[in-house]
């Protein structure tokens, strides 16, 4: 995954595309799309509602269907829907059909574009309070054929995704922030206590949520609680218990 990543920023300039410029995309329904793929990673609105779609909790969607790792670049626990068998199947794929259709992950509903914001080092000293503006890119791709035309805009909107989504926009916050702190204290705490922090993390921002309320109030009151938290910790007033 980190490859991908590295890819894309090497090659970022050749793969954006605007809101309102047009590409050719039909979707075929061929599953080309939903194997050979160890990059479906899941945001936090995408496990409550695949858990939702599948009438089970957000703990036993990650059990059954995910696997969660330390990014290698970010550092920040992340979750994926576990690659299945040699052909690297999506284990939501059953019959040749997606078992969470209607609330499929962000990056199967936008497939073949892709999301992403250009971060220089002055916005993420300032991540809490800088203007975060997503990008998008359309990416190759070997399925499906061109018999249709679409503009980004209308085919996020098919979808139900804003091109200014707020929920994304504060969802990298958060994210970006929990990463910058993370790596300033994983060289100073003992494994246990980043252990600790990235188990927080991780349950914070993923796990717990009322199945009966809606998703984003819920995610903005657990962000703003976790940023009360990682404020405390990078300004020494509360990881000196961790660090020993």
């Amino acid at each position: 995954m980190d490859n991908r990543l590295k890819y894309i920023g090497e090659h970022l300039d050749e793969m954006l595309i605007g809101p309102d410029e047009k590409f050719r995309f039909h979707c075929t329904q061929c599953g080309k799309c939903c194997i050979n793929r160890e990059d479906i990673l899941l945001n936090p609105k995408d496990l409550y509602n695949i858990a939702a779609t599948l009438s089970i909790s957000q703990e036993e969607a990650v059990k059954q269907y995910c696997e969660t790792y330390m990014g290698g670049t970010s550092r920040l626990p992340i979750v994926r829907l576990r690659p299945q068998g040699s052909i690297k199947r999506c284990p939501l794929l059953k019959d040749r059909k997606c078992m969470v259709h209607k609330a499929k992950p962000t990056v199967c509903a936008m497939y073949p574009l892709g999301r992403c914001l250009a971060i220089s080092q002055d916005t993420m000293s300032r991540i809490e309070t800088a203007e975060l503006k997503p990008q998008f890119i359309l990416n190759e791709v070997d399925c499906g054929d061109n018999a249709e035309e679409h503009t980004v805009r209308e085919w996020l909107e098919s979808f139900g995704i804003p091109v200014e989504d707020q929920y994304y926009i504060r969802w990298q916050r958060i994210a970006m922030l929990a990463s910058k702190i993370i790596k300033s204290v994983e060289g100073s705490w003992t494994p246990n206590g980043l252990n600790m922090l990235l188990t927080l993390i991780f349950n914070m921002l993923y796990l717990g949520y009322d199945m009966d309320k809606e998703f984003e109030p819920q995610f903005e009151e657990r962000s703003e609680e976790l940023r009360t938290i990682l404020v405390k910790i990078v300004s020494g007033t509360g990881g000196a218990e961790n660090a020993r």
